[in-house]
Formats: structure tokens, sequence, C-alpha cells
């Protein structure tokens, strides 16, 4: 069992979508066991996720904070599902799970709108880690999933016309914001820049939102490709 959260925030609630009812089951003992998360729905496959969100709003309980989503699945899979998510319900994060890391369904995902993805046999620890992090506004990109990213030539997700705004925008960033993105660019989570440039993660966080407004942005994955674009 993990440490008991020292703080009264409300736990961050999860909803695990699956089409294999034993990995359901696993997923959900591995996020229960922390303190500060918590699963609130299970789905077999994209659409019942879909119908079950949908259900949520109707009767005004609160959304899962994440979804933890298999990207291969029978009826919707995990990349369709995740468009219909971000476009649906944009302040729930998705992070995608696959058996694989050179899953080019993962990568479309994050194209989608998922804050990351994760393989399937991710230890307790850096499932918790991870979910804390999406949920918090961060995005699961290390340094070699960035480089994958850049790498696949049909990876588009910030339209031409976007991203040519964004690149004229870039003048608005301060030049602290302009470092931050660019160690966004990198792969590092709002800890380890904070870290890096001696500020405090809230402060990191608040300062990565400024910029994707700036920039007219979706997420952090598009602040990867714009920056990584302008120094290619």
């Amino acid at each position: 069992m993990t440490t008991p959260s020292t703080t009264s925030n409300p736990a961050i609630a999860v909803m695990v979508v699956d089409d294999q009812r034993a990995a359901r089951m696993g997923l959900t003992l591995m996020v229960n066991r922390a303190d500060d998360l918590r699963v609130i729905a299970q789905a077999a496959h994209g659409q019942d996720a879909l119908d079950q969100l949908e259900g949520l709003v109707q009767q005004r309980s609160p959304l899962p904070d994440v979804v933890l989503m298999d990207i291969r699945m029978p009826i919707l899979n995990g990349v369709d599902t995740t468009a219909r998510i971000s476009q649906l319900y944009p302040a729930v994060k998705t992070l995608v799970l696959t058996t694989y890391d050179q899953d080019d369904y993962a990568f479309g995902a994050l194209s989608a709108g998922a804050s990351g993805f994760l393989l399937k046999d991710t230890r307790t620890a850096q499932l918790h880690q991870a979910i804390r992090a999406v949920a918090g506004g961060d995005a699961i990109l290390t340094p070699r999933i960035t480089r994958e990213l850049l790498n696949q030539h049909a990876f588009r997700p910030v339209p031409s016309a976007q991203h040519r705004a964004a690149v004229q925008n870039l003048d608005r960033l301060s030049p602290r914001e302009r470092q931050i993105a660019e160690l966004v660019a990198q792969g590092l989570t709002n800890a380890e820049i904070g870290q890096r440039l001696v500020l405090a993660t809230d402060s990191v966080k608040k300062n990565v939102t400024r910029i994707l407004t700036k920039l007219d942005l979706r997420d952090r994955v598009q602040l990867v490709i714009l920056m990584r674009d302008l120094s290619s």
C-alpha cells in the first residue's frame, strides 16, 4: 500500500477502458493501490466508454479526470474513442495503453488528443506517477517518444494554418515562457522543468497554460512538434 496522502485534495478519478476483463481488473487493482487515485468506471470498448461518460453527464455526476485507454479494441478502438473524448470532454485526459512502444495506433492517439502512452507492463509506481502527471496537465512524452513522434511522417497534430499562426505568435512569449516551451519540447515534465529552473511546479504549470493559450495550441504534444520544427 502506498503512503497515505497528507493533503485534503480529492482523489483523482480514473476510468479504465480495455476489452480484456482480466486487464481491466488488473489495472483497477493497480490504480486503487494509491490513496490519491480511484477507479470510478470500467468500460469494455470505446463505445461503452462514451456511453458511460454521457450517462455521467446526464446524471450530473463527476467525470473521470483520466481515462486509461486500451488502443486495440472491437466496436470502437482507442484512437477514435480518444478523438471523441477530446472533442466532447476536453477536461478529461486520456492516457493510452499499448503492448509495444512502436505502435502506430498509439502515436495516432496522441494526434487525436491523448496526453501520452504507456506500455501495459508498466510498473505500479510508474502508472501512478503517469496518472498524476496527466491529471496535473503534463504529457507523458519521454525524449525517446518525442523522437519517435518526429519520425512519424504521417503525424501532423497541428494543421498548417494553425501552425503558421502559432509561429507568428511566438513573439508574444516572454523569455521565461520561451525557455519553458523549449524544455517542454525536450520531453520534461512540469516537475522536472521546475527543478531545472528553480520554480515551483504550480508556477511551471501556469506558465505552460499561458504558453498554450498565447499560441492557440491544444496541448503539450502540439507544442513539442512546433518547437522541434523551429529547431530543425
